[in-house]
């Protein structure tokens, strides 16, 4: 799931981790007129879990900041999955070239 982490933060709470500038991809975030920041990636969470994982819809939370991403909530599994489809994301530049370019084209506005 690198580059982000998923942590047990108490019994049975969960949160899902990225240090925002650590991808592989911020070079095509900020050549797209983005900041690669935590609120740019809740963007990019978001659209993930409307376009590819409705079922995910409902079952996290988010809490960026500047300089990291962070999901959380109790469903360790919701959040793995989130992990594990935003790394793929984070590594593959044609794909995040792709997915911000249709997402702005159907209004989508990211918050970075």
């Amino acid at each position: 799931m690198h580059p982000l982490k998923l942590i047990e933060t108490t019994p049975g709470k969960y949160s899902l981790l990225l240090n925002a500038g650590s991808t592989e991809v911020d070079d095509v975030i900020a050549e797209l007129g983005h900041e690669p920041n935590g609120y740019f990636w809740e963007g990019i969470a978001q659209l993930i879990v409307q376009d590819e994982a409705p079922a995910l819809a409902g079952r996290i939370e988010y809490d960026p900041e500047g300089g990291m991403f962070v999901a959380y909530g109790t469903d360790r599994a919701a959040l793995e999955d989130l992990g594990e489809r935003m790394s793929a994301l984070a590594s593959d530049e044609e794909r995040m070239r792709e997915l911000v370019t249709t997402a702005e084209e159907a209004g989508f506005e990211f918050d970075d």
